[in-house]
């Protein structure tokens, strides 16, 4: 499967998309970049937290160089609830355009459900009840362990798999059971696509070469960037615009630096809270990997990116 860009009078059908899936850290941006070069592509990037405006910093977003060629990033107000849902619809909008003008795409992330959005057409679940979410909620800010329980006992099997750190999704499962009257099947959680795929694709996902030691140590040194590069101000211009929406409530850096800016936290809790955080992220991201049916794994650790997106590059001229 050619992953060469189509000349002008060639076959009309578009080059496969391309789908770049790896944990935080390991640079998929950057070599995201280079693959764009070579395959002169446009990067959609399928991420929850870089879709929102004002947080360039602590989501990690790419530099404003190379935001041209890139899709999906910095266009959601941070008080905006936004939902993977809408995401899906954005995304294939914007592959289902690049594709009717026969250009390459690179579709590059770490959220793995939004990776899945963007290529395929997942199976939603039927609207939320928000009466009963606002009860869940409630109950959760309250009493954690009871909602926790709950779910156990209601669904013990989406229990062990959500991330019970995480109050949204918590309650959001056993809103979902409720509705149902019963468990959710496996299916639901694990399987997320139909069985048709939107687009054609190949799916290459970078791993840590050996054992994850120097990919904790980019983590770190990504967390001391961030504030360097002035996160905690960010934060503290992107709140005065409002109050966050629960999603972006969410993204690692940002409850920690509002308590910060409250005085409830100093500044290096909080910056080893968020390197505790963007570790357990990419320990869930290269969980996810998984469950993505055919990725290629390509090592990533220490190896510039040039060399990566090569090896991406031959792995798929051989038949990967």
């Amino acid at each position: 499967m050619s992953l060469r860009p189509v000349a002008e009078g060639a076959a009309p059908a578009p080059p496969p998309v391309l789908a770049l899936f790896g944990a935080t850290a390991l640079g998929k941006s950057a070599v995201a970049d280079v693959l764009a070069e070579r395959l002169r592509a446009e990067v959609v990037v399928a991420d929850s937290m870089q879709v929102y405006r004002g947080l360039a910093v602590i989501t990690n977003q790419p530099d404003a160089h190379s935001l041209p060629r890139r899709h999906l990033v910095g266009f959601v107000p941070p008080q905006h609830e936004f939902s993977v849902a809408e995401y899906a619809h954005h995304a294939h909008e914007v592959i289902d355009g690049l594709r009717a003008e026969r250009r390459a795409v690179i579709v590059e992330g770490g959220s793995g459900l939004y990776l899945r959005a963007a290529l395929g057409d997942l199976d939603f679940q039927a609207a939320p009840d928000p009466a009963l979410r606002r009860v869940l909620e409630e109950r959760w800010q309250r009493d954690p362990g009871g909602v926790l329980d709950e779910l156990r006992r209601r669904d013990p099997g989406t229990c062990a798999r959500v991330d019970r750190a995480n109050g949204r999704r918590v309650v959001r499962s056993l809103e979902a059971v409720l509705l149902r009257g019963g468990p959710l099947p496996a299916a639901a959680v694990a399987h997320l696509w139909r069985p048709a795929e939107r687009y054609p694709h190949v799916l290459a996902a970078l791993v840590p070469d050996g054992d994850r030691a120097a990919l904790w140590a980019r983590i770190e040194a990504r967390v001391d960037t961030m504030l360097a590069r002035g996160a905690l101000q960010e934060v503290r211009a992107a709140r005065a615009a409002g109050p966050f929406s629960r999603t972006v409530q969410q993204a690692i850096g940002v409850r920690e630096l509002c308590a910060v800016l409250d005085g409830e936290l100093a500044q290096d809790e909080a910056a080893a809270r968020m390197k505790a955080r963007t570790r357990a992220l990419a320990r869930r991201q290269l969980t996810w990997m998984r469950k993505l049916p055919q990725a290629a794994q390509v090592p990533a650790s220490g190896r510039p990116p040039g060399t990566v997106a090569a090896a991406v590059l031959d792995l798929f001229a051989n038949g990967a």
